[in-house]
């Protein structure tokens, strides 16, 4: 049997497979001081999983609206108009299976073969495969510590060609941290509104800022770039609701009614039952989100500190999310070596930089407690002094 030529085409999750193996070798009752999943520690808030709980015993367990629960698409657009400056109604909004699924349904729905997608390097490492399944060209941008791997406005004018359909902004940024100024994010809606090409704003970790850093959602700052601009976010870090497998994806009415279609044919409705929780999320307190921040900044700062106090390895000091980004190439490895030497050797798991288009760097996960982080960094420490 020979399968679609696709899939020979895509390349498998190093996130998810390193993730996996820190766990088996954890089940194996080795001590394996894990910094590879973007999960948050956290148990998802009482009050979220009472809400469910509650849906459950209310019997919401049927099939619903394939694009949503409507109660919770009008949470979500009353969100995005109080926290964001959209202006979406809830017609505007479909309810995925995470925001992975938001991104895939967005990209199903706009991307044709030979299609050209903009995507800056480092990359969450899934946007390229999507667009490799649909028969699109991702084209990469490389950015650099110089500009706080941030890609420029110049950088994106010059990407630009007849064939560019979409550019895909992560702030804050999976796997730097690294968050778009005001400025920056207004210098980049005048190319995109010049060109007339979509832009997704990827905004899963918005909730998740450090010193003072301000997140802006690029479709706020006008009209022109309002009608251009897809908003893809999720309840999975913000929340800690990591598997209950809810996001969303918000923009133009004709998109989110074809993302809709798509949804219909593949997934159909999200969980019914977990969508009254993340109503629950929306609707609630937000102390339980600033309780998790908190704690991921105090984490952010012995991380940052043992790091750059380690011969060989630095790293830039990242505005949001919760991961570092250091560069390695001191040490002659190349990141999946690095990787692959360090967990054998040491029982430290962390995610090679070439998953995300920088094989010089390693990316590190602090959403652990702070006793792995003191430990785990004590043997990367040790590790790395034995390689320069």
């Amino acid at each position: 049997m020979k399968l679609a030529a696709r899939v020979s085409q895509v390349t498998p999750s190093i996130t998810l497979a390193i993730a996996a193996k820190a766990k088996a070798m954890k089940a194996e009752g080795i001590d394996v001081c894990s910094f590879s999943a973007g999960e948050p520690d956290f148990d998802t808030p009482a009050h979220i999983k009472a809400a469910a709980t509650k849906a459950l015993d209310e019997g919401k367990t049927k099939y619903g609206p394939a694009a949503g629960e409507p109660k919770l698409r009008e949470a979500i657009a009353h969100k995005l108009k109080h926290d964001n400056g959209l202006d979406y109604k809830s017609e505007n909004v479909i309810v995925t299976n995470g925001g992975k699924h938001s991104l895939y349904n967005l990209i199903v729905a706009l991307i044709d073969p030979g299609d050209e997608v903009i995507i800056p390097s480092p990359y969450w490492l899934s946007y390229p495969e999507m667009v490799t399944l649909v028969g699109g060209k991702s084209v990469i941008v490389e950015t650099d510590a110089s500009t706080g791997y941030k890609i420029t406005p110049e950088q994106l004018k010059k990407a630009i060609t007849p064939k560019t359909k979409l550019f895909v902004l992560n702030s804050p940024s999976n796997p730097t941290g690294m968050v778009y100024s005001p400025a920056e994010i207004k210098a980049l809606a005048k190319v995109i509104v010049d060109a007339g090409i979509y832009v997704v704003s990827d905004e899963i970790y918005e909730k998740i800022l450090y010193d003072g850093a301000e997140h802006i959602s690029i479709g706020s700052l006008g009209k022109d770039i309002f009608d251009l601009t897809l908003i893809s976010n999720g309840f999975a870090k913000g929340y800690s609701m990591t598997g209950w497998r809810l996001g969303y994806l918000a923009g133009p009415l004709e998109i989110i009614k074809a993302a809709s279609t798509i949804q219909g044919h593949s997934t159909s409705n999200v969980c019914t039952f977990a969508q009254y929780g993340a109503i629950a999320a929306l609707e609630s307190s937000q102390d339980c989100v600033e309780e998790m921040r908190q704690a991921f900044a105090k984490r952010r700062q012995v991380m940052f500190a043992r790091l750059n106090a380690i011969p060989g390895l630095s790293t830039a000091k990242p505005d949001g999310a919760f991961y570092l980004f250091p560069d390695i190439s001191k040490t002659g490895l190349k990141s999946l070596e690095f990787c692959d030497a360090l967990l054998a050797e040491h029982q430290v798991a962390l995610i090679p930089g070439v998953a995300f288009g920088a094989d010089k760097n390693i990316r590190l996960s602090y959403a652990t407690d702070m006793a792995t982080i003191e430990k785990g960094m004590d043997r990367l420490e040790k590790f790395v002094r034995s390689r320069i």
